[in-house]
């Protein structure tokens, strides 16, 4: 490692790429913020947009899988794109993620059922995971150290920007126009991006005829899938000692297990396990993990809370995620100037606290607090991202040379999308068994008609509501409000283990 890093300037003055004029980098950067804002709106409009959505097309049992697919996907090909990256250049691989992000949203908006939208994300997952992490090492290569803290810092911050657009964008949409719109809004956002790098990024690579990990790739696809299936289907569809269930968790572990054992072999690993050897890379990874499952737990479900339990139009569904924006971008930029002068690990606990914070927040939410009280959990939790994030990506770009920049920081981009995809899948399967088993008690008490979890969709979607009674009403509210206060539960567990890790982040910052 002392070896490596050492070298790295020398790397990096060999292996930059050719952007040398200050106005090429800053359209370079332009470019590259308007892809990071494509992706990054996606996510919180489609949140917001998701309860609507159901209301349409119904299905809710199906509802986290809407997420789940594209995360799955994109968690999965991170890896694959970094090392692409390494060893082809940035600019091709990035630019073909950009357009299969874009034909993936065409169709999303063209989605006739529940399913054709899950697989329509498939596809729009399998471009998105280019787009982030060849980006942030796109501006990785481009500036120094004391540099790349501050822009990365502004980067951060496009997560921040796009949670007040996203949500609020979604809101106007699903209430004025039509739900397709928070998928089409991606292309004229992707072809701007498209453009800037096409024409203004210059890169010299050396290409190598080197083997790319499809067989590492696909034990690492079956193993999280097969765990995705059981947390989503566990107690739903499947007792959780039913046969199905075992043989998935079987599949799983096997798969994980094979997938360790083929990258210590591997000539050209997806994902080199000599990255998890170091005390800052394994910290910085697993703490990207733990947030990840923090912020798909949040912005996931609070448009639901928000619409199906206090009853508020989408627009308001969507302002109670945007506070996050207030926190977000102003915990990015602080972060990136603090890293250089308190050390990554203090910065970093400063998200940690604030994680605590917002998850607390979140578990005494009830309906008569009201959107504010979520706005103010959205928040903390905001504060607590902007901090983390920007604190893990610089210490882990500033830890490695060039020739591992690609792979180290797709690592990290994997670890918090795997924490997501987790997370959505874990989260949706506590949502849906307790759901269950409220409506399960309720048709035992003669309270409720004897009706299925999709029955849930009814609530989300106001027209359908009108032909409900006053009572069905309040008891699939209730059971709603306890389902997502377990989801909440679960949520402040990992902010408290995103806080604890922090600790055994290094502080010094590498000269």
């Amino acid at each position: 490692m002392a070896q490596e890093r050492s070298s790295q300037k020398g790397d990096q003055a060999e292996q930059v790429p050719d952007v040398s004029q200050q106005n090429k980098r800053h359209l370079v950067l332009i470019s590259i913020i308007f892809a990071m804002f494509m992706v990054a709106i996606n996510a919180l409009i489609v949140a917001t947009a998701m309860p609507s959505i159901v209301g349409d097309l119904g299905g809710f049992s199906l509802f986290t899988w809407v997420f789940s697919s594209y995360l799955l996907i994109q968690a999965v090909t991170v890896p694959i794109y970094g090392k692409l990256a390494d060893l082809f250049g940035r600019k091709p691989v990035f630019t073909f993620g950009i357009v299969v992000f874009m034909i993936g949203s065409l169709l999303c908006g063209f989605a006739h059922s529940m399913l054709a939208l899950i697989i329509y994300r498939f596809i729009q997952g399998f471009g998105a995971g280019a787009v982030q992490p060849i980006a942030t090492t796109i501006v990785g290569d481009m500036y120094t150290l004391e540099e790349r803290a501050k822009i990365q810092g502004y980067l951060a911050s496009v997560w921040g920007i796009s949670s007040v657009l996203g949500p609020l964008l979604g809101g106007i949409f699903v209430q004025y126009m039509d739900w397709s719109w928070v998928f089409w809004i991606n292309i004229p956002l992707g072809l701007l991006a498209l453009g800037g790098v096409l024409f203004f990024f210059q890169e010299k690579v050396e290409q190598k005829q080197q083997a790319i990990d499809y067989t590492g790739a696909m034990l690492l696809l079956v193993s999280v899938s097969a765990l995705m299936i059981v947390f989503i289907q566990g107690g739903v569809s499947w007792p959780w000692t039913s046969v199905p269930v075992l043989v998935l968790l079987a599949v799983s572990v096997a798969g994980f297990i094979a997938f360790f054992y083929y990258e210590k072999r591997a000539p050209e690993p997806l994902m080199p396990l000599v990255l998890w050897k170091d005390r800052l890379l394994v910290t910085a990874n697993t703490g990207a993990l733990t947030t990840g499952v923090v912020l798909i737990g949040v912005s996931t479900f609070l448009p639901t809370y928000v619409q199906g339990v206090m009853e508020q139009s989408p627009t308001v569904a969507g302002l109670s995620l945007t506070v996050m924006s207030v926190g977000w971008p102003l915990a990015s930029t602080l972060a990136g100037r603090l890293v250089l002068k308190i050390g990554f690990r203090n910065t970093a606990v400063l998200g940690g606290l604030a994680l605590m914070v917002g998850s607390v927040l979140f578990v005494l939410l009830d309906p008569d607090k009201g959107p504010l009280w979520a706005g103010a959990g959205s928040f903390f939790i905001g504060l607590g991202m902007g901090f983390t994030t920007t604190t893990f990506i610089v210490s882990v770009q500033s830890h490695v040379n060039w020739k591992t920049r690609g792979v180290a920081t797709s690592a990290n981009m994997f670890m918090r999308l795997l924490g997501s995809t987790i997370g959505a899948a874990l989260l949706g399967g506590i949502l849906n068994s307790r759901m269950i088993r409220y409506l399960e008690m309720q048709e035992a008490a003669e309270a409720l008609p004897a009706m299925d979890i999709n029955f849930t969709s009814v609530l989300l979607d106001p027209e359908a509501t009108e032909a409900l009674s006053p009572e069905s009403i309040a008891v699939l509210q209730s059971g709603l409000t306890i389902a997502l206060n377990d989801v909440y539960w679960s949520v402040s567990l990992f902010a408290l283990a995103s806080f604890i890790l922090v600790f055994y982040l290094p502080n010094k910052v590498r000269e």
